[in-house]
């Protein structure tokens, strides 16, 4: 017997599928039904409408990346990271969640009305004032929207190179982007 939550997660994943294809706005239901075989009021029990179908998907990515900014801005003194752990951790998460990082870049109109892109970008200024304190300079913040944006940038443009290497590429550069 299929349980419901294997049954999202496979709705899940073709959503993914299909969105990647067609586009969130191109990409109906009833699409989505007809690839799974199963009828589109089953599908609706599981999600009511396209749009708390992506957000299903996106949170698990958002309440990641939010998890670990928090965590990373209660650690006081000593226990700080440096601006290479910073990148690392983040260059991690991103690794972690390219498939659905895919899908952010691609459909970024259809996603500012789910209100996750502004979530995304005030990312990087607190990242930026992780690293550069609390006033950071125009000159600090736009280098660390360089370097947090490429490292999410070089996650999705390397898909073939090895993680290590990606990682310590991305990471140096990112590294001199902000100037250290």
């Amino acid at each position: 017997m299929v349980k419901p939550a294997d049954t999202r997660q496979r709705i899940q994943d073709v959503a993914r599928e299909l969105f990647a294809e067609k586009g969130v706005q191109r990409t109906s239901l009833q699409d989505i039904a007809d690839r799974l075989g199963i009828t589109k009021p089953a599908l609706y029990y599981h999600f009511r409408s396209r749009e708390e179908l992506v957000r299903s998907i996106l949170e698990p990515l958002i309440e990641e990346g939010e998890a670990f900014l928090a965590e990373q801005e209660r650690k006081r003194g000593a226990d700080r990271a440096t601006a290479r752990e910073l990148l690392e951790g983040y260059f991690d998460f991103h690794f972690r969640h390219r498939a659905d990082l895919i899908l952010i870049v691609s459909e970024l109109t259809a996603l500012v009305d789910l209100g996750l892109i502004d979530q995304l970008l005030a990312w990087r200024a607190r990242l930026g004032v992780l690293v550069f304190g609390r006033r950071p300079t125009l000159e600090q913040s736009t280098r660390a929207v360089i370097a947090f944006g490429g490292l999410q940038d070089c996650c999705l443009q390397f898909p073939d190179v090895p993680y290590t290497q990606l990682r310590r590429a991305t990471v140096d550069g990112a590294m001199s982007a902000l100037g250290m």
